[in-house]
C-alpha cells in the first residue's frame, strides 16, 4: 500500500465542509474520469487479460460511485458541472515515461497513487461529517479507494519485479508530494 509523503492539511477538510456542494460536483466529475481512465487502460492493453478484467470491474464500480454522487447532488438541487482539467492528475501524468514497459509501470503506479490520495481525502471527509447518510457514503468510498490502490500495485507486480515497482513507486510518491503541496486549497478532491 502507498505511503503518501504529504499529509493533507486540516484547512483542506475545513474548506470542503464549508463548501460541500462544490465538492460534490467535483467528486462526481472525478468518478466519471476514473471510469474513463479504466476504459482507456483496458483498451490500451487488450493482450493483458488480468488488466482487462480488473479495469472492466473498476470502470463499473467507478460509474456506480458516479451515479451515487449524482443522486446525492440531485437531493441537494445540484447539477453536474462542465468537465475541467485536473491540475493534480495532469501534473502526475507528466511523470510517465516513454517506452512500452516503463509506460505500463508508470500508468499502474500513478493509478495507485491517485487512489491513495483519494482514499486519504475521502477518509478525512468521512471522519469530519456528522453521522448520517453522507458520512456512511464517504466511509464506503474510502474503503473502495483503498481496494483500488492495492489493485494497481498488484497488477504492477504481475509484470515487474518487486524492487522495480518499489523503486519507481518511491520516485512517484516523492514527486506527488511536491505536486499536491503546491495545489491551492479548494473544495475539490485534488
Amino acid at each position: 500500500m502507498c505511503k503518501l509523503r504529504y499529509k493533507t492539511p486540516q484547512a483542506w477538510t475545513d474548506t470542503v465542509l464549508a463548501n460541500l456542494d462544490a465538492f460534490l460536483i467535483d467528486h462526481a466529475a472525478a468518478e466519471k474520469k476514473a471510469s474513463g481512465m479504466a476504459i482507456s487502460m483496458l483498451s490500451h492493453y487488450p493482450d493483458k487479460p488480468d488488466i482487462v478484467e480488473a479495469m472492466i470491474d473498476l470502470s463499473i464500480e467507478e460509474m456506480m460511485h458516479f451515479r451515487e454522487v449524482v443522486k446525492i447532488m440531485s437531493k441537494r438541487g445540484l447539477q453536474l458541472g462542465v468537465d475541467t482539467r485536473d491540475p493534480y492528475v495532469n501534473n502526475l501524468r507528466k511523470l510517465t515515461r516513454k517506452g512500452s514497459d516503463v509506460y505500463l509501470l508508470d500508468r499502474l503506479l500513478l493509478g495507485s497513487v491517485i487512489e491513495a490520495r483519494g482514499c486519504e481525502r475521502f477518509g478525512l471527509i468521512a471522519e469530519a461529517l456528522p453521522p448520517g447518510e453522507l458520512k456512511a457514503f464517504y466511509i464506503a468510498i474510502t474503503e473502495s479507494e483503498a481496494r483500488h490502490e492495492d489493485l494497481f500495485e498488484k497488477l504492477a507486480l504481475n509484470y515487474f519485479e518487486q524492487s522495480v515497482v518499489e523503486d519507481r513507486l518511491n520516485e512517484i510518491l516523492e514527486a506527488e508530494a511536491d505536486i499536491v503541496a503546491d495545489l491551492p486549497i479548494i473544495a475539490a478532491l485534488h
